[in-house]
């Protein structure tokens, strides 16, 4: 075995089918660990009590990630998803690239840019490195295979949360909009107080004051309740039909 057939086995989370190397397992250890600074440096105090550290450990962390990323391309082409003459140009524009490329971001917008937009965006950008895991999980497949299932009836659920959530937005407007403008004077604004309806959150204190208006309200309400438990169905049934297939298929 050579080096870049040992390289492989390490790097690639698809090589073995008895779990992931310990390549593997330091890299979900050190999104962890990357994913857990990026919460505490959102805290002014301790950023400012500990900023060296912080910036030290953000420029470990993108060597490593850097490495990591430039053995994945290198081992490419030995995975059969990537294989033939222009496998690594492949892998390069695969969804999971991309999210290593993501992870290697934050690092930059910092040192080119300091603006606070900037780091702000960098932060959130250290959080989503935590997708970076979801290439060692089975259960990510899985749940693109359940989507992938059910996408028709998920978007016809979606298309009728839409229209229930437009209409009733326009009965609010015309029904509200001469009492209460701030809140309900445009469609848009009517929109909003559906949408936190809708998803049973709430909107504070404001509430529809004329009887027929708190009737629509009270229909999305209730609408709501059945609308947002269709795509919840939905999806417990493709996953309950895609960890049975699988089961089977490793029986």
């Amino acid at each position: 075995m050579n080096i870049r057939e040992r390289l492989f086995l390490e790097v690639d989370a698809t090589a073995r089918s008895n779990g992931i190397s310990r390549f593997n397992r330091f890299i979900c250890l050190l999104i962890i660990g990357a994913v857990l600074l990026a919460v505490l440096e959102t805290e002014q105090p301790v950023a400012e009590t500990y900023h060296q550290m912080f910036r030290a450990a953000e420029w470990l962390l993108f060597g490593i990630f850097l490495i990591e990323y430039c053995l994945r391309v290198y081992i490419a082409p030995m995975n059969p998803l990537f294989s033939g003459k222009y496998g690594r140009l492949k892998y390069i524009f695969s969804v999971w690239s991309i999210i290593d490329l993501i992870a290697l971001l934050p690092l930059l917008l910092t040192v080119f840019d300091g603006t606070a937009f900037y780091l702000r965006l960098a932060r959130l950008l250290r959080i989503l490195r935590v997708s970076k895991l979801g290439r060692f999980t089975k259960a990510w497949t899985l749940l693109w295979q359940a989507i992938a299932k059910r996408r028709y009836e998920l978007m016809l659920s979606g298309m009728a949360a839409l229209m229930l959530l437009l209409v009733s937005s326009t009965f609010l407007y015309v029904l509200e909009a001469a009492e209460q403008p701030e809140a309900f004077g445009s469609i848009p604004r009517a929109l909003w107080w559906s949408v936190a309806t809708l998803t049973t959150v709430g909107y504070g204190d404001v509430t529809p004051i004329s009887a027929v208006g708190r009737f629509f309200a009270g229909i999305t309400a209730v609408a709501g309740i059945g609308l947002v438990a269709m795509p919840t169905g939905i999806l417990a049934a493709a996953f309950s039909d895609a960890f049975q297939n699988q089961e089977s298929k490793e029986a």
